[in-house]
């Protein structure tokens, strides 16, 4: 079996590739899934290193990590959708015009 280091290196990849979509796009959408990959690959991370370490405390932060992410995915896609019905777009470029 493998160490932690190829696990890390693809955590390493997937989390750049999620900032980098999130730092270079402007639509609320796609920096929302950028987010998610991003979460993903820390979630990568603990595993891989719960695994290296013998415990399973990586195991167990991916659990609530999951649960935040869920709640950021029920609460999220909900403004997204109330934004895009009323705007027929969902450009952060066009939200950031709703401040008071």
């Amino acid at each position: 079996m493998a160490g932690p280091t190829p696990y890390m290196a693809l955590a390493f990849i997937l989390f750049v590739i999620g900032a980098t979509g999130l730092l270079t796009r402007r639509d609320a959408l796609i920096m929302f899934m950028s987010v998610e990959l991003m979460l993903n690959a820390v979630n990568l991370t603990f595993v891989a290193a719960g695994r290296a370490i013998g415990n399973f405390t990586g195991q167990i932060s991916v659990f609530f990590v999951l649960v935040v992410a869920a709640a950021e995915v029920v609460v999220g896609l909900a403004i997204i959708v109330a934004v895009f019905q009323k705007r027929n777009s969902a450009s952060v470029d066009e939200l950031s015009e709703m401040k008071g």
